[in-house]
């Protein structure tokens, strides 16, 4: 397609075309291509929902960090210690007071 030869009316109105072209394409890719994977895992015995499913050991067995630190006037404002300093942590310090102060 030249697309020198087109007005700009026309540009503008192949512009506001292609997204919605684009989507259905993706769309009808995408189920073609869940159809040749069922056929595939079928065809070994399989169904596709049996292969996709997550069977990690890891899964949901991590506990979140415990609280480390906790801001005196407001309870809502935690550390666990880990990872970039917090802004209150921060002030805290460069107001020369001691994260010790800080400890739950």
């Amino acid at each position: 397609m030249d697309l020198s030869k087109l007005s700009i009316a026309e540009l503008k109105e192949l512009q506001t075309r292609i997204p919605a072209e684009i989507q259905k394409r993706k769309s009808e890719e995408k189920q073609q291509v869940l159809k040749e994977l069922a056929d595939l895992a079928a065809a070994k015995g399989f169904s596709l929902d049996e292969l996709m499913a997550k069977k990690s050991a890891k899964t949901g067995s991590r506990k979140p960090a415990a609280v480390k630190y906790r801001h005196p006037s407001d309870s809502s404002l935690t550390w666990t210690g880990r990872g970039r300093k917090p802004l209150w942590v921060a002030q805290w310090l460069e107001n020369g007071k001691t994260l010790e102060a800080l400890a739950v």
